[in-house]
């Protein structure tokens, strides 16, 4: 039986997911990517919050997604997690391929000061 490409993306997801823990030291980014939108959040997983988070939604950008808008959002969210003082991650692409908008957002995060 074939899977969908949800399915195929939730098996991806399962297999990183056992791999990585976010801690105080190290918190996890984490990308969620809809249709419209792309989000972004910085968690600590040992504590179950979340530490900072930015999405496409509080940009003043175009309202179509592209490699751009996810560029401003790995910005942004790096300069909050600079604010509280958070400079080293855990990338989780959370089972999207590392190709476009999900690499754009992590060359932005890097650049903008984080190191993953």
């Amino acid at each position: 039986m074939k899977l969908s490409k949800n399915q195929r993306r939730a098996k991806r997801k399962i297999r990183i997911r056992k791999k990585i823990r976010g801690t105080a030291d190290k918190p996890r980014l984490v990308i969620f990517r809809s249709n419209k939108h792309l989000y972004a959040q910085i968690v600590d997983d040992q504590t179950a919050t979340t530490l900072a988070a930015y999405s496409s939604h509080n940009l003043e950008s175009s309202p179509r997604l592209s490699i751009e808008t996810a560029k401003g959002v790995g910005e942004n969210l790096a300069k909050k997690a600079l604010d509280q003082n958070i400079k080293s991650v855990v990338f989780d692409r959370n089972g999207y391929h590392y190709h476009g908008r999900i690499k754009a957002l992590a060359d932005a995060a890097r650049s903008g000061g984080l190191n993953f």
